[in-house]
């Protein structure tokens, strides 16, 4: 029974930090959530560049100079470069999103792709050449997060096709005539119905 009354306690915690849009502010989600793709991206770019376990001094034993020690574990290591890679691609299409029609928008998008050249070429330097042939998974992998946020918007926009694009306030504020608010969902002003510029 303690058990119980514990889980509740630390159940309510979570709840207590949850987002909550009638309470937070868009603003601040946004800085928010800035903060932690960037926090992501210094640490997965770092982890590429300066791979676990460091890079081997000297070429001798079957390795070169410069290749990471963790290759020596090829399928830890493929693992950790996949991972890594989606974790970083994620975070910069998050960075990219939150940024958008900001003032110097396009030197965002100029930085976060040099950002992404530069992370592949560190990932291509201390990578031994062997596994030059699945280099092509880790591409697949970079791209992911893109291709997912495309196929998300293109299956919103076919289950949306005829329908109304408002959100439920917009949609009630329509019905009952009031015009005074704007909707949440496309920030624009809910019309006046024409009951209500008969009366």
């Amino acid at each position: 029974m303690a058990s119980c009354s514990l889980f509740r306690r630390s159940k309510s915690c979570f709840i207590d930090f949850q987002y909550d849009p009638k309470n937070d502010r868009a603003g601040d989600v946004r800085n928010i959530l800035l903060v932690v793709a960037t926090l992501i991206a210094a640490v997965t770019f770092q982890a590429g560049v300066n791979p676990p376990g460091g890079v081997w001094q000297d070429t001798k034993d079957g390795h070169e100079a410069g290749t990471a020690i963790y290759a020596s574990r090829e399928a830890d290591f493929y693992v950790f470069l996949i991972c890594n890679t989606v974790a970083l691609s994620t975070s910069v299409l998050v960075i990219i999103f939150l940024t958008y029609n900001f003032p110097f928008h396009l030197e965002v998008l100029i930085a976060t792709a040099s950002m992404l050249a530069t992370y592949a070429s560190a990932i291509f330097a201390v990578t031994p050449a062997d596994y030059s042939f699945r280099f092509r998974f880790i591409l697949i992998a970079a791209a992911l997060p893109f291709v997912l946020r495309v196929l998300i918007y293109i299956v919103k926009c076919i289950a949306n096709q005829g329908k109304e694009n408002l959100c439920d306030t917009c949609k009630a504020q329509k019905k009952s005539g009031n015009s005074e608010d704007n909707c949440r969902k496309c920030g624009s002003e809910i019309p006046k119905s024409k009951g209500a510029n008969n009366a």
